[in-house]
């Protein structure tokens, strides 16, 4: 079987990681193939088309109702009167199939609108205030300390941050994906004010948002991580049962080109592991991202020693996906949702974070839709692995290298003698549920016969025959016949 015959489930062209509209960014199966750039494009104009369609509905509703009032009511005095009414009334209507549509695009959300920043410093959130934990002490002490270097430019900073995180706090409310939108607009505006006001040079820029990105998100971590308000929690616990299901698929399988056998590649496969379980213990999606980044780096390294050769594309994705399928890693989907939605975006488009983090995308929706045909398996026995009723053969131990561990070797050999004995049990159950079907065939067949014949020559009963008459018994005078002889015994 060739190579490409093997591995037609798995390959991915490096084009299909690509912003479908073309735009040479990195593309997420999150924002259904687009970048984050022409995702919220795609956003905006669904949201605009739906603001446009609630107007028409508004106005409609108000003809409809003018109309009505028309044709019921009379006179000058009371039309006056109702229609002030029906004003009042329209528009609490249109106020409310807009109400999120209007908080969106709304000044509150614009942090670097000067009318916002005069509102949010009225009402200061209770939150910022409150007694913040270890963690997120020591993160705006970094932070403060930072801006410290940038003098004028690191003070507005620090003010526009801080608006912003008081403006979130009254959009608690709000769904994920507008609060996301929020965070997004707020990345964009001022990577924008520092380039146009405070004339930072893009390099520096770079630095800037990744502490902006640091502090802010290090605050609103407990309350847009997988929120109740969204199924990102029960997605996390679909994809982990899935994995646990797939626990039986093997290397070869996969066609990943990485021997474990190679201590220095064993190593490299346990460290890939740890850091993308290690994904999950940080607060900060680029810090998330540098677990994913440092994860692919050792599964290239892991390729690389096996090979020889430098690692393709198309060893690396079946290697990652091998990867998370043996490290199954906590809260999965929350982790790539809570990246998508709250990175900086110029992470997820361009670069090697967004490489990778696009395709541990693809290795998770890989697994999701994993099929037989994906790992050249029979439907059959497909069925019987996910079903638990077998496993494949494991390495035999003429396989195994001298210095293996006499107690792993043991373990292989129990695993194989427990599978022979489920497969001689299965066996055996299906030729005792053949031989019981034979019997009761056999059974029905014989009766099915003897009905046929006895419908066929029915069996007549005849009544039995007379008992024979005596030779005299026609003689109605016997009794007048004389005695029967009696012997006599003469003397001579």
């Amino acid at each position: 079987m060739s190579l490409k015959s093997e591995r037609r489930g798995i390959h991915v062209d490096q084009s299909e990681l690509l912003c479908k509209k073309g735009c040479g960014y990195y593309g997420n199966p999150a924002w259904q193939g687009f970048c984050s750039k022409c995702w919220r494009e795609e956003y905006h104009k669904a949201r605009q088309k739906q603001i446009q369609e609630d107007w028409e509905l508004a106005e409609r509703l108000q003809r409809e109702e003018e109309e009505a009032f028309a044709s019921s009511q009379s006179g000058q005095a009371a039309p006056s009167l109702t229609f002030s009414k029906f004003e009042e009334k329209k528009t609490n209507e249109k106020t409310r199939k807009v109400t999120t549509v209007k908080r969106f695009f709304s000044a509150s959300s614009r942090v670097g609108s000067k009318k916002a920043e005069i509102q949010e410093t009225k009402a200061p959130s209770p939150s910022i205030n409150r007694q913040t934990s270890i963690e997120t002490d020591r993160v705006s002490k970094e932070f403060i300390e930072f801006l410290k270097t940038f003098h004028k430019t690191g003070q507005d900073i620090y003010k526009q941050t801080k608006l912003f995180l008081e403006a979130m706090h009254y959009k608690r409310d709000l769904s994920i994906e507008e609060q996301s939108e929020c965070t997004q607009d707020f990345y964009q505006n001022m990577a924008e004010r520092m380039q146009t006001r405070g004339k930072v040079p893009p390099e520096k820029v770079e630095k800037i948002m990744d502490q902006i990105e640091k502090y802010i998100m290090t605050r609103l971590y407990k309350y847009v991580f997988c929120p109740e308000t969204t199924d990102d929690e029960k997605k996390d616990l679909t994809i982990q049962k899935r994995i646990r299901a797939l626990h039986w698929v093997t290397p070869q399988m996969l066609c990943v080109p990485v021997n474990e056998e190679i201590p220095e590649v064993s190593d490299m496969v346990v460290k890939a592991i740890t850091d993308i379980i290690e994904m999950d213990s940080k607060r900060v999606p680029r810090d998330k991202l540098a677990c994913v980044t440092r994860c692919s780096k050792h599964v290239f390294s892991a390729i690389k020693v096996t090979k020889n050769e430098p690692a393709s594309a198309d060893d690396f994705l079946p290697t990652l996906i091998y990867i998370v399928l043996k490290g199954n890693p906590p809260r999965l989907q929350s982790n790539i949702q809570y990246v998508t939605r709250f990175c900086n975006p110029s992470r997820l488009m361009t670069g090697e974070d967004g490489y990778y983090f696009t395709n541990l995308c693809c290795a998770v929706a890989f697994i999701e839709k994993l099929d037989a045909q994906s790992l050249n398996l029979s439907q059959e026995d497909f069925d019987r692995y996910m079903s638990g009723q077998t496993s494949p053969r494991k390495q035999e131990s003429e396989n195994w290298s001298p210095d293996a561990c006499l107690g792993v070797k043991q373990m292989y050999k129990n695993l194989d003698l427990l599978s022979q004995l489920n497969e001689r049990q299965e066996r055996i159950m299906s030729e005792a549920k053949k031989l019981e079907k034979d019997l009761i065939d056999w059974t029905d067949g014989i009766a099915k016969e003897v009905q046929d014949i006895v419908e066929k020559c029915p069996l007549e009963i005849k009544p039995p025959n007379q008992s024979l008459a005596a030779i005299d018994s026609e003689n109605v005078e016997n009794d007048k016949l004389p005695p029967p002889l009696q012997p006599q015994v003469y003397a001579g």
